[in-house]
């Protein structure tokens, strides 16, 4: 993925300028909702690619330009405190989850895959 980004990503789309209202962040790598998102449009694109109909219409509308829009937006998306240089966000705070919460939503009741049970 980091080749892709690399070597293609950056030259498909323009830089941002303070004008744009868009942000980018040259340590993407160091966002993981950017590395989430790049990784989806990198995968996407290695399917689209070779579909030479409407495979790359389809990459642009449906993969790049939701992700590029979340990515780079400044006010929510993974690089809006990167405006003058790399920031780090702080994740979202969590509880403890209760202990056997989730056990009847991971442990199936039976290895059966059709049972109705």
């Amino acid at each position: 993925m980091a080749e892709f980004v690399a070597d293609r990503f950056i030259y498909f789309v323009s830089r941002p300028t303070p004008e744009s209202g868009r942000v980018w962040c040259p340590r993407w790598f160091a966002h993981a909702q950017a590395l989430s998102r790049l990784d989806s449009i990198w995968r996407a694109w290695e399917t689209l690619r070779w579909d030479g109909a409407l495979g790359m219409s389809n990459w642009w509308v449906h993969h790049v330009d939701p992700h590029l829009s979340a990515l780079m937006d400044p006010v929510t998306g993974p690089f809006a405190g990167c405006v003058d240089g790399h920031l780090m966000h702080e994740p979202l705070p969590i509880e403890a989850v209760p202990d056997g919460l989730f056990d009847q939503h991971t442990t199936p009741p039976t290895k059966d895959p059709f049972s109705l049970d």
